[in-house]
């Protein structure tokens, strides 16, 4: 009798765990990340599951480089306030993940309420409430940051559209130091007092930004793109003098004429392009503190180059400001031995590398005669083939027929060394779409 009831008992257990095991299941298979009517009202629903709703690939749709600490929150940091960071879609996917950085933070950052969602329209913070999903890490609603760290959120399904602006929130309850930042994103972003992580409305949001903070990275799972091209460069490739808000950096325009080739059939790489510009960067100096604001291209590039998501094509446009910034006249062989260790690096991970010419800075303050031969030197090496596995020439492109040493008017911003929103577009024009094909060499 007993034995009877034992096996009784245990065939009603096994009964009941397979029964919750088929219900847990359907829950998941089921659940393709659309909101759906809660006993919470207007609330969202949180789709936090780390398994994707569809097949796809993996690639980065916007990255940005953490580039210094942010003055004035060396005490404070950001707490008791929501971060709303604005950023902009190279590519289309079904489910998201962030990268959020400390990388200059000196204790470590607590993180304990992130979302993200497609922005209601252009220039605002309001946020498409289909779209709002609350970002979990490790399956964990709270991430801790060290200082010096990073951390990658699970992916959330969420339908993410390419060429849109995308909100990504943070909430950190409590001092954390020194914010990590990107000062010059040419994007307002905002700010709210006290925790409005999960708001899709834009009322608390009543600060503006013009600085990215924590978030390096926004990866999608995507059906339109098999890789990711990134793009290394200085304030050019930021995008500084390029209107505010408006996309127009010269990676903004080469994604765009990447795509419309492709929808047009194209015989290209299908691939998405993020941007890794650093206002002043140089190839070979960095600048103060530990670690450096404004590292070097030479110490980022595994972080902010070889580390991005499905890297496929490596472009590289940096030098000027090694010759800028130099106190004494600079080295063109150091400037494009430096490029060389860059792209070696590169085709160590089986990655093609295209650079670019430096583009003329006559009419700069920086500007002298001695400095523009030095830039005549590092363009002719590049131009004869020995420093990368293809070349676009920028420096033909945008300057002056009739003055080789100065941009084209109609191509400069007014300071004599960075573009204007024509002149960005003239750089992506002439970038040659098939040379995103093929692998690195084995050796220039």
């Amino acid at each position: 009798m007993t034995r009877r009831y034992g096996y009784a008992l245990l065939s009603a257990v096994v009964a009941l765990v397979v029964a919750l095991s088929a219900a847990i299941y359907v829950g998941v298979a089921t659940d393709d990340g659309t909101p759906r009517d809660t006993l919470t009202g207007s609330r969202p629903h949180h789709d936090t599951s780390a398994a994707p709703a569809s097949t796809g690939t993996w690639v980065g749709t916007w990255s940005t480089s953490p580039a210094a600490a942010e003055p004035g929150t060396e005490t404070g940091g950001m707490a008791g306030r929501s971060v709303r960071n604005v950023v902009h879609t190279s590519t289309g996917g079904t489910s998201a993940r962030i990268t959020l950085s400390n990388l200059y933070g000196q204790s470590p950052l607590t993180i304990t309420h992130a979302t993200i969602a497609v922005a209601a329209g252009d220039h605002t913070a309001a946020a498409a409430a289909q779209t709002m999903r609350q970002l979990t890490f490790g399956g964990d609603t709270t991430a801790v940051i060290p200082a010096g760290g990073q951390v990658v959120s699970d992916a959330v399904r969420v339908n993410v559209p390419h060429d849109t602006d995308v909100l990504v929130t943070t909430y950190s309850p409590t001092p954390s130091g020194p914010v990590t930042y990107h000062p010059h994103a040419r994007q307002v972003s905002y700010v709210a007092q006290g925790d409005h992580t999960e708001d899709t409305a834009p009322a608390s949001y009543t600060e503006q930004t013009p600085y990215w903070r924590y978030l390096t990275a926004l990866d999608v799972l995507s059906n339109e793109s098999d890789g990711t091209v990134v793009v290394l460069g200085d304030s050019i490739t930021d995008g500084i003098t390029s209107t505010e808000g408006a996309n127009h950096r010269w990676t903004d325009v080469l994604s765009e004429r990447l795509r419309t080739a492709l929808e047009g059939g194209a015989d290209l790489p299908r691939y998405s392009v993020v941007n890794e510009g650093i206002s002043g960067n140089q190839v070979l100096a960095g600048g103060l503190g530990r670690p450096a604001d404004n590292q070097s291209g030479l110490g980022r590039f595994g972080r902010d180059v070889l580390s991005r998501t499905n890297v496929k094509v490596v472009v590289i446009d940096l030098g000027v400001n090694d010759i800028l910034r130099n106190p004494r006249l600079a080295d063109p062989t150091k400037i494009t031995e430096g490029l060389r260790t860059l792209v070696r690096q590169a085709h160590a991970r089986g990655l093609k590398v295209i650079g670019a010419t430096l583009m003329p800075f006559q009419g700069h303050r920086g500007y002298t005669a001695a400095r523009e031969a030095v830039r005549q030197q590092v363009n002719a090496e590049i131009r004869a083939g020995r420093v990368y596995d293809a070349v676009v020439d920028f420096d033909k492109a945008l300057r002056d027929p009739y003055n080789p040493r100065r941009l084209r008017a109609d191509y400069d911003s007014g300071d004599h060394l960075h573009p204007s929103d024509n002149g960005y577009r003239e750089m992506a024009e002439v970038f040659g779409l098939r040379q995103l094909k093929g692998a690195g060499q084995a050796e220039l």
